[in-house]
């Protein structure tokens, strides 16, 4: 049978749009600057030239189609270069120019210590522009943790559990989900590492979908939700995550665990056949009568010492107040 011929799933019935529009600001550029623990050195060619905690490192980055501003030989200084080939699935590659690195080392986000590791599809467990969505959080749960709530927060796609970790450490009883049983343990870890083991964090490998199926059904509700999915996925148990034909339920599901008394919803989407407009829409057609309002744009990290600033994701957040 041909491929495009073949019967495609059928997705879940939506809920009706929104009656009204919020107001909100579109586009807002939200920017990550280079600080101690991490600096975005150079980009150009395809590659990115970056600082994490005493080390530099080169990985590849598709939006970097222009000329590096800095010279060759400052690019051959790097701690680390990965060599692997990010269009398939297998393990990549690490070259260590210098001298020999182990597999994990110390980083830490305004004195919130983790683990950055060296994994076989290039990434080192963190995402430096999700800082300014850190920000955020931080300053939401903390206002509300000072008027005497403790504010409950549910996690999407938290893969190594920073985003969990600030809002454990600013006072949410947070809720961690992923479907990887290795970022579940990386996640503890970096809740080990930053010494906050006393904090409520429930770590949950499990569909995203699915667990907040379960929630709606339990009756139970969050004041605070992050989603960050990936562009394609698996569940625990084989379940395929689709962005585009998957994300419209999931925010549709999303919208019943909201609390009555919510603070907001921070959607993450690191794919670039859409649009922030896109997840601004999507967000207006389910958020519209919720109150609040809706603010969306990109995620950029600045270049240390020059106005060059790097794109990495589209945003769009919901805030009650």
């Amino acid at each position: 049978m041909n491929q495009s011929a073949r019967k495609q799933p059928e997705l879940p019935e939506r809920r009706p749009p929104a009656s009204g529009r919020l107001p909100g600001t579109a586009p807002l550029i939200l920017e990550t600057l280079a600080d101690d623990d991490y600096a975005l050195i150079d980009s150009g060619n395809g590659q990115k030239l970056e600082r994490y905690g005493p080390l530099t490192i080169v990985r590849p980055e598709g939006q970097a189609i222009w000329q590096p501003a800095l010279d060759e030989k400052i690019w051959r200084q790097a701690d680390a270069v990965f060599t692997g080939d990010t269009d398939e699935d297998g393990v990549g590659r690490w070259r260590f120019p210098k001298q020999p690195l182990g597999e994990n080392w110390p980083l830490a986000w305004r004195g919130l210590a983790y683990l950055g590791r060296f994994t076989s599809f290039r990434h080192v467990g963190v995402f430096p522009e999700q800082a300014a969505h850190w920000r955020f959080i931080e300053d939401q749960i903390g206002a509300a943790a000072k008027s005497g709530r403790q504010p409950r927060l549910l996690n999407l796609f938290g893969y190594t559990g920073l985003a969990s970790l600030v809002a454990a450490r600013a006072g949410a009883h947070v809720t961690h989900v992923d479907a990887s049983k290795k970022a579940i343990g990386w996640a503890r870890e970096n809740q080990e590492m930053a010494k906050l083991g006393d904090r409520p964090v429930r770590w949950i490998c499990d569909d995203a979908v699915k667990f907040c199926e379960r929630e709606v059904r339990r009756g139970n509700s969050y004041d605070a939700i992050i989603l960050d999915p990936p562009k394609y996925g698996r569940g625990p148990k084989g379940e395929v995550w689709q962005l585009f034909e998957q994300l419209p339920h999931l925010i549709d599901v999303v919208r019943e665990l909201v609390s009555d008394k919510p603070l907001f919803v921070v959607l993450t989407a690191y794919s670039i056949r859409a649009s922030f407009f896109a997840l601004d829409e999507l967000m207006q057609e389910v958020f519209g009568d919720a109150g609040g309002r809706i603010e969306s744009g990109e995620l950029v990290i600045r270049t240390l010492d020059s106005d060059r600033t790097l794109s990495t994701s589209l945003f769009s957040r919901w805030v009650a107040q």
